[in-house]
């Protein structure tokens, strides 16, 4: 088969991709996940969201493998179901600088990222023109931000009533307020005066109140707010990706705390409130062992007490929570199945006639690693890809590939350190 020039540069990057460990969309859609179980459980949660079956908040999926086995694969894989199922899609790795206790970052985060149907970037900026107030969808959506006791606050409510009435209006004010909306549904902030002044400009003076609100909770309601938007505008929901969540074992023992109670928040045990949100967490499945459990930092007995230390209602709040995040990670973790003889063909195919197709030759059969129980996917995957390239500029070449396992790090470290 020919294979043209751009076709050949796709298929090398994926290659490449491969290579690093890193997935890209072309490789993911070439290999497939090889974990039916998990595709079978996501695809039942969205079902059951776009029915409208889901019950209140969020749904989550927990993830659980080695280093290696695969988990970005699978969220990368998990995201193309969803694109094909109408979700907006966002991938947010766990990082010092995106930390998953801090949900203000985490939602700068995922809007940057958020990928609509269609591949389109600028998911909320899109949304936001595709809004139409004469559709059910927009209906409901109005509805239940103004509902007695909603969810979130009246901020959101009001935005949309703003936006409404000024897009598309001749006067240049309103398309800077306009473009305010939007860049707040987004995550930046907005005075309160400046949304007084927007009710005012279109006749909803005193419609609405405004209370104080954190941060935090502000950004929590915004992600709700958001996958409303998002169905408001056609599409099914959205769906929210976490990769590395094991590295909330380096933070301090208060924002491992903040951190298990996200991880409660997104499996649904904070949920009061019907919306098209679906998150899917991927972390060790060694971490239970290494952080939770007495064996090793023993968060499960000692962390709820010190956050109740405190002896604030916030905190709280959190120790609550934080134990039934733990509680997720102990009895809900999906964990990741080792590639099987016939997996393991399957992808070793594959990969031969992509490397093929990238570098326009006729790989040989080359011997790869040992097939062994502890060997993880990455590691077959870039042997294969390394001895082809080998054989490829020396085709007298044997190659041979050696492996050393590498173990997860959970050490706190200060650096890290933001409270």
């Amino acid at each position: 088969m020919t294979v043209s020039s751009p076709d050949r540069i796709r298929l090398r990057r994926a290659v490449e991709a491969l290579r690093s460990g890193v997935p890209s969309w072309d490789a993911v859609a070439a290999l497939g996940s090889g974990q039916p179980e998990v595709e079978d459980r996501f695809s039942a949660m969205l079902n059951d969201v776009g029915s409208g079956r889901a019950g209140g908040g969020p749904l989550g999926l927990l993830l659980g493998g080695g280093f290696g086995a695969g988990k970005s694969h699978v969220l990368t894989h998990l995201g193309h179901l969803a694109l094909d199922a109408r979700f907006v899609v966002s991938t947010v790795v766990i990082s010092k600088e995106t930390p998953l206790h801090d949900p203000a970052k985490v939602v700068r985060a995922a809007v940057e990222s958020a990928v609509a149907p269609g591949r389109l970037r600028g998911a909320v900026a899109e949304a936001a023109a595709a809004l139409d107030p004469d559709t059910p969808a927009y209906a409901a959506f109005s509805r239940w931000l103004a509902a007695p006791g909603s969810a979130v606050d009246e901020r959101f409510a009001a935005s949309l009533l703003v936006h409404e009435r000024l897009r598309g209006g001749e006067a240049p004010e309103g398309d800077e307020t306009v473009d305010a909306v939007v860049r707040f549904w987004s995550g930046d902030p907005m005075r309160t005066s400046d949304l007084r002044r927007a009710l005012k400009a279109v006749g909803a003076a005193g419609l609405y109140s405004f209370g104080s609100i954190s941060a935090r909770e502000l950004a929590r309601q915004r992600l709700r707010f958001l996958a409303g938007l998002f169905h408001a505008a056609g599409h099914a929901g959205w769906v929210v990706f976490f990769d590395e969540v094991e590295l909330i074992g380096r933070y301090s023992l208060l924002q491992r705390g903040r951190s298990y109670a996200e991880i409660a928040r997104w499996m649904g045990s904070d949920a009061a409130d019907r919306t098209p949100l679906v998150g899917v967490l991927a972390m060790t499945d060694d971490f239970e062992a290494a952080v939770l459990a007495a064996s090793g930092k023993d968060d499960r007995a000692a962390l709820p007490a010190r956050l109740r230390a405190k002896q604030t209602p916030e905190w709280d709040e959190t120790a609550t929570l934080a134990e039934a995040g733990m509680r997720h990670i102990e009895r809900d973790l999906v964990a990741l199945t080792p590639p099987d003889a016939a997996e393991l063909d399957r992808a070793y195919a594959t990969l031969k006639r992509l490397h093929g197709e990238a570098f326009g030759w006729s790989p040989p059969d080359v011997p790869g690693l040992e097939r062994l129980g502890a060997t993880r996917m990455r590691q077959y995957v870039r042997a294969w890809i390394n001895e082809w390239d080998l054989v490829r500029l020396d085709p007298t070449y044997t190659p041979v590939t050696d492996t050393v396992a590498i173990r997860s790090d959970y050490r706190e470290d200060a650096a890290w350190e933001d409270d």
